[in-house]
């Protein structure tokens, strides 16, 4: 029994010693498991953090853009109103009547001014500018009066107008070939 005893007590004795020496390798592979997670964590923080930082970008630049366009649909139906107050302006001119003349012209100075406020802006174009199918409207074409003329713009039929960056109407052209 003795020897049973001692052999039992060298038993634990070792397997004691095999626990304490495991000890250490199960502490470091809890710790390295750790250290994964945080970084996994940390990983997916920053992620997150940068997706939400980009629709914080993209919904204030889309509200900067709604901004800048929300008048546009009332803008839009007013073109056809500054198309009017030309054809008038160009018809009184032809008369006499002055005080008429001015009328006209301070009323149509206000509108343009008041929608130059709001973004609206005439897009330049004269005959002689090169066609550009971006940017213009063709209606026709008809044969050049010049050899200049030939791919470039002949006549304008309808202004066009721009509303910050954005073309809200297309300048209608004859063109010449």
């Amino acid at each position: 029994m003795a020897k049973t005893k001692k052999k039992k007590e060298e038993t634990e004795k070792i397997s004691d010693q095999q626990q304490n020496n495991d000890m250490p390798n199960e502490t470091i592979d809890v710790e390295a498991q750790l250290k994964e997670d945080l970084a996994k964590e940390k990983d997916k923080f920053l992620r997150l953090f940068a997706e939400f930082e980009n629709y914080k970008k993209r919904t204030t630049k889309e509200r900067i853009d709604l901004f800048k366009t929300a008048g546009q649909e009332v803008i839009v139906s007013l073109l056809p109103v500054l198309d009017d107050f030309d054809r008038a302006y160009a018809e009184i001119s032809k008369t006499e009547e002055k005080e008429l003349l001015i009328g006209v012209e301070l009323i149509k100075n206000k509108l343009n001014n008041t929608l130059k406020n709001k973004g609206l802006e005439q897009m330049e174009l004269k005959p002689g500018d090169d066609f550009n199918a971006d940017i213009h409207e063709a209606i026709t074409q008809i044969p050049a009066p010049s050899e200049e003329l030939k791919g470039k713009i002949v006549d304008i039929l309808e202004k066009g107008y721009k509303l910050g960056d954005k073309v809200i109407r297309f300048p209608k052209v004859v063109i010449g070939q």
